[in-house]
């Protein structure tokens, strides 16, 4: 599978957004929501109801869970609390971690330290009786990685929530771009936990979306759960509202067959995957200005 082609980019990036959640040629699920508010609300929603369906049966619920977007936390919250839904059969597995120069976790208040972020946004607001346990918080850093792995591999995972980067990456699962050691579409598919430099253009955007481009602040390593972990959940639910840094990601992941420079075509091969982006993320400047020369 060779790279996404310009003339293929250009006739996806043309398509206006209206069309899109009808187009004949989709070749995965995908949802518009109005706006962050919708979104959130609906993500929310979505993990709420399974847990108490779950609850209700007796039976454990198990999802990876993102740091981010970050639009869902408190609507999470509210809802937790004021149906009164236990939390204490879910167990969280999250996605990925930011890590310094040297691998090392970062520090406790670094904006890029996930587990700080989680702890008082995801867990904080929830009532303690309602609480996930300590034992049921699987946070993916050097020292923890195989025992997550073990832990992933014990059961079956019910739901894999996220949201996708500039590149269509899931968690970390960055299009791997070292000149000597490129990757199959096979080899991403199947890749687990692991520890990365991130990518150049990674440590851009998030530049730019957190520290006014002070690229110099951006994590350079993370740790990530694979590909494999991320797609063995029975449902796999994506979403963005990031607007213009995931407007192209989100075109190469609708219509291109799925291809390892966009990681999040490979959702096309889960029977239970959907992509839900906002209206301004499924807008695209190139199919709203049709007289440009490309």
């Amino acid at each position: 599978m060779g790279p996404v082609t310009k003339a293929d980019l250009l006739r996806w990036c043309r398509i206006p957004a209206a069309e899109l959640p009808r187009h004949p040629e989709l070749r995965t699920k995908f949802r518009v929501v109005r706006d962050s508010a919708e979104m959130g609300q609906l993500m929310a929603e979505e993990l709420v109801s399974l847990i108490e369906m779950n609850n209700k049966q007796g039976l454990p619920t198990r999802a990876i869970i993102p740091c981010g977007p970050s639009c869902w936390y408190a609507p999470y919250t509210r809802l937790v609390n004021a149906r009164n839904v236990t939390l204490r059969n879910f167990t969280v597995f999250h996605m990925d971690e930011c890590l310094d120069w040297q691998g090392r976790p970062l520090p406790a208040n670094h904006p890029y330290n996930f587990r700080t972020f989680m702890e008082r946004h995801f867990y904080g607001g929830i009532r303690a009786e309602l609480q996930v346990p300590q034992t049921q918080r699987f946070w993916l850093l050097p020292s923890t990685a195989e025992r997550v792995r073990e832990a992933i591999d014990a059961a079956p995972i019910d739901i894999t929530v996220g949201g996708w980067g500039q590149d269509g990456h899931i968690a970390y699962n960055q299009a791997r771009r070292h000149p000597y050691s490129s990757i199959t579409l096979e080899e991403l598919a199947n890749s687990t936990i692991r520890i990365q430099e991130n990518n150049l253009d990674t440590i851009l955007a998030l530049a730019q979306r957190t520290f006014g481009s002070a690229y110099q602040f951006v994590p350079p390593m993370s740790i990530t759960l694979g590909v494999r972990e991320c797609m063995s959940a029975r449902q796999v639910r994506v979403y963005s509202d990031t607007g213009a840094w995931k407007q192209t990601a989100l075109r190469v992941a609708l219509f291109s067959e799925p291809n390892p420079e966009y990681p999040m075509t490979l959702m096309q091969r889960h029977p239970d995957a959907v992509i839900t982006a906002t209206e301004e993320t499924s807008r695209h400047p190139i199919s709203e200005n049709p007289d440009w020369e490309l």
